[in-house]
């Protein structure tokens, strides 16, 4: 990012008449990150860890509604260490939200050969007051598999209940309920409430969960 920055104030210097307005638009790009440890990786109602806690930290750099960076996490026992990029672009509107974005799942020590690149979504996600829709749309991986949530918040509570489609007969609905003790401990208990494999030896675990975890900003 710095050496952004530097790029972009030299171009200012080089442009006659724009160098003020340069940098000014250096000034408005913001850094942020943070680091979490979570007593397990929740995913989609799923723990993919197998019970074991996961750390987890992000980096995203904004300007203007348009953002971009990095989520990286551990735990996921069946693929190893999760590196995720994404780029999206959002807003408000009075109590209205907005929010588009591709994100990027990657594994690298997936395998042989790892999985780099090979699992993309579109992320489109609506807001109006505490009420929120969000739907994940693939672009490369398992095309007939998508998701979606709708989500409703006040205060310090939320539920979230997430559904997922595809050809196949593995679809499931799980309900997420929150706490946020304060601006870092939160707690969620999470439950799959419908399967349509739950008679089968590939059934999803239905029991409850409960995850607590932990974040900090890092000041940049």
């Amino acid at each position: 990012m710095k050496k952004l920055t530097k790029a972009i104030a030299l171009a200012g210097v080089m442009t006659a008449g724009m160098t003020a307005a340069t940098s000014t638009f250096a000034e408005e790009v913001e850094v942020s990150a943070s680091a979490t440890v979570a007593s397990m990786y929740l995913w989609r109602g799923q723990d993919l860890g197998n019970g074991a806690a996961a750390v987890s930290g992000d980096l995203t750099a904004s300007i203007a509604g348009a953002y971009a960076g990095v989520w990286t996490s551990s735990g996921d026992t069946t693929s190893g260490n999760e590196y995720d990029l994404y780029i999206g672009y959002g807003g408000e509107v009075e109590d209205f939200s907005y929010d588009l974005s591709v994100w990027t799942y990657s594994y690298p020590g997936a395998g042989d050969e790892g999985n780099t690149f090979a699992l993309t979504d579109a992320i489109v996600s609506l807001g109006y007051m505490g009420a929120s829709f969000s739907y994940y749309y693939p672009l490369a991986g398992d095309e007939s598999y998508s998701y979606m949530t709708l989500g409703y918040g006040m205060d310090a509570f939320s539920a979230t209940v997430g559904m997922t489609s595809s050809d196949g007969d593995d679809d499931y609905t799980h309900l997420d309920l929150s706490y946020a003790y304060n601006d870092s401990l939160a707690f969620t208990l999470s439950k799959v409430v419908d399967q349509e494999t739950e008679d089968s030896p590939t059934a999803i675990d239905d029991d409850v969960r409960l995850v607590v975890s932990y974040s900090l900003p890092i000041s940049m």
